[in-house]
């Protein structure tokens, strides 16, 4: 691939265009608000002038809503040899190109599974794919040759390509992606009026659970738009679970000792069910999930806090799978959770120790 089109240069559109420009890819930037196009090329993500002739690739950017009529439009222009959109939907676009009577075969639907809370071609990174699966829909009738330009695109990205079936995709992040957002947004809302003692006791766990209710309201108007049937028949389920749930805490609350054990059971199998589910989110690099120990440390909130941990824990030959840090409140500290090898932990924690951190045990 010498030559792309980027068409819509928000998050997505920009981060891949930055990364085909830093790869020698000739990128051409367009959308259909000219002052974001011209944003992203000052950013380095290629040039917002239109191209001479055809490009190799044409990656439309644009929300599900519009990418039939943004890649129809492309296609009868001849704008490029191959087509790809990169939408959180698959199976819509695609049948609704099917019913303009378009020829597929330079076309193949695609979806990188990475993105911020954060929207814009100013929130866009060059490695913001980099390690994520991106998916590859292909139809029936699409090219071998548009099909390496979209795995040749992934890699250029440092991506991890899957292939799809465009419909099962669309259950699939119904799943992992659309649910889990919207559960986000309903947890959240219960803050929205809640009382400020109340807020002020919020720690990391309700901070991981509504983390994504911070992304932008219209963007995700037009993806649940584009796959609303799957995720109600998922909220459906919940429903009935959230239904189960809330009669056995009411059974919890009798003063009837059998209703009480049948309340116990009814939240222990939710809470077990859970445990399951939570076990089978694939761990880092995608491998199965790893059990780590954890060593936490307690630092103050000052510059360079963290690079210190992270040097002597290398000092100490010890891998940091991951970390996490939870901020006090009301107080200039944290405590750093440091994720390492269960064998690991022990020489962590004496090595830290000797370098005058305190461990919380």
């Amino acid at each position: 691939m010498r030559t792309a089109l980027v068409i819509g240069t928000g998050l997505i559109g920009t981060s891949a265009a930055l990364a085909l420009a830093a790869r020698g890819v000739v990128v051409h930037l367009t959308d259909h608000d000219p002052e974001q196009a011209r944003t992203a090329a000052a950013l380095g993500a290629g040039t917002d002038e239109a191209p001479e002739g055809p490009v190799d690739l044409a990656i439309v950017a644009a929300p599900p809503a519009h990418v039939a009529a943004t890649l129809a439009d492309a296609m009868r222009r001849g704008v490029a040899r191959g087509y790809l959109d990169v939408a959180s939907v698959k199976g819509g676009p695609r049948r609704e190109l099917e019913a303009l009577g378009l020829d597929l075969s330079s076309y193949i639907g695609s979806h990188p599974m990475s993105g911020r809370e954060k929207s814009g071609p100013l929130a866009a990174t060059g490695d913001l794919f980099e390690g994520r699966p991106w998916v590859l829909t292909p139809t029936r009738d699409t090219d071998t040759e548009v099909l390496n330009l979209a795995l040749e695109l992934v890699s250029h990205c440092r991506a991890v390509p899957v292939v799809m079936d465009a419909d099962a995709h669309d259950r699939a992040v119904a799943l992992v992606s659309h649910m889990p957002h919207l559960l986000s947004s309903m947890v959240a809302a219960r803050l929205e009026h809640a009382e400020e003692a109340a807020v002020r006791l919020c720690g990391q766990g309700i901070r991981d659970v509504t983390r994504i209710a911070a992304s932008d309201p219209g963007m995700w108007i037009d993806i649940l738009s584009a796959n609303p049937g799957p995720v109600a028949d998922l909220l459906s389920d919940v429903s009935a679970d959230l239904d189960e749930t809330v009669q056995a805490l009411r059974a919890l609350q009798s003063s009837d000792e059998a209703k009480r054990r049948e309340g116990a059971a009814g939240i222990e199998d939710v809470l077990r069910r859970g445990n399951a589910g939570q076990v089978r989110v694939p761990g880092k690099h995608g491998s199965a999930p790893r059990d780590y120990e954890v060593v936490a440390v307690l630092i103050d909130d000052q510059p360079g806090q963290l690079a210190r941990i992270f040097a002597d824990a290398g000092m100490a030959g010890v891998n940091i799978e991951d970390v996490r840090i939870e901020h006090a409140t009301g107080q200039q500290a944290g405590l750093v959770q440091l994720m390492v090898e269960p064998k690991a932990a022990p020489v962590l924690s004496a090595a830290l120790r000797e370098r005058g951190w305190a461990l919380r045990q």
